[in-house]
């Protein structure tokens, strides 16, 4: 069965699925911001088979969210590194790990935000930044925006 495109669909969320909603996309996409880069660490995380790891990297490169840059000759080797759109994805990896740990942490929190200078963990919270309200489904709501 061939899996529909959503890339001509008028909505931002189908449009990032399109080029992310793949699971093994996602955790490739974590393991790049873990700092992970080669294809070897990424297959030795997630333990994706190798033909499956190849053909995700190629579709992350050619959605712009990853870069592939030879770092050795012989043999020729890459490593994968996150564009900037790939690092404007971090906030949605953010909201998936919380939601994880609030939801699914029967083993308990695996996995924390955490400030680079201080090393404390940080509780995100999404806020409007013109009233400094925090977003959320209480108070906010996902409208559609009729095009012309």
């Amino acid at each position: 069965m061939q899996r529909k495109n959503f890339d001509e669909m008028n909505c931002p969320i189908a449009r990032t699925l399109d080029r992310v909603g793949e699971w093994w996309s996602i955790l490739i996409l974590r393991d790049a911001f873990f700092g992970r880069t080669k294809f070897d660490e990424f297959q030795r995380s997630t333990g994706i088979a190798p033909n499956i790891l190849t053909r995700r990297l190629k579709s992350l490169v050619e959605a712009g969210l990853l870069e592939k840059r030879a770092y050795q000759d012989r043999p020729v080797r890459h490593e994968y590194l996150l564009t900037e759109m790939g690092r404007d994805l971090q906030p949605l990896l953010i909201a998936l790990s919380m939601f994880g740990n609030r939801h699914f942490a029967d083993r308990g929190v695996t996995m924390r935000i955490t400030d680079l200078d201080t090393g404390v963990a940080a509780l995100p919270v999404y806020v409007d930044s013109l009233t400094g309200k925090p977003i959320d489904a209480d108070t906010f709501s996902l409208r559609s925006i009729k095009q012309r």
